[in-house]
C-alpha cells in the first residue's frame, strides 16, 4: 500500500544542478525518517543524505555544502538539491522511508524505484 515515486533523475552537465523528488502514498501514519542513498555502477550503496522527524539532517562528507535535503510534510514529499554535480555523482538514486503504516504496530522501511542522475561532460 505504501510507495515511494522518484522523479527528478537525468543527465546533467558538471557543476550543473538537478532536484530530485519523492513522492510518498498510501495508509501512512507517521513517517520517522526520509532519506536518500545512492548506488554506483560497480560500488556498494550509500546513503546521501537525511532527514529526521524533528527535521535534523545529516549528509556524507562528499556531499556536504553542495546537496540540500528537505521535506513537504503536508505533501509528504521527500527533495533533494544537488548543486555543483561532479561526475563522481552519477548512480542510481533512492528514496528511503522509514514510517508507521495505518493499523500496523512498529515502522517499517520503504524504498523507491529509482531514479538514474548523469554527470558528464
Amino acid at each position: 500500500q505504501v510507495q515511494l515515486v522518484e522523479s527528478g533523475g537525468g543527465f546533467v552537465q558538471p557543476g550543473g544542478s538537478l532536484t530530485l523528488s519523492c513522492a510518498a502514498s498510501g495508509p501512512i501514519a507517521n513517517i520517522n525518517a526520509m532519506g536518500w542513498y545512492r548506488q554506483a555502477a560497480g560500488k556498494q550503496r550509500e546513503l546521501v543524505a537525511k532527514i529526521t522527524n524533528g527535521g535534523s539532517t545529516d549528509y556524507v562528507d562528499s556531499v556536504k555544502g553542495r546537496f540540500t535535503i528537505s521535506r513537504d510534510n503536508a505533501k509528504n514529499t521527500l527533495y533533494l538539491q544537488m548543486n555543483s554535480l561532479k561526475p563522481e555523482d552519477t548512480a542510481v538514486y533512492y528514496c528511503n522511508l522509514v514510517a508507521v503504516e495505518v493499523g500496523i504496530w512498529s515502522s517499517k522501511r520503504y524504498w523507491g524505484q529509482g531514479t538514474q542522475v548523469t554527470v558528464s561532460s
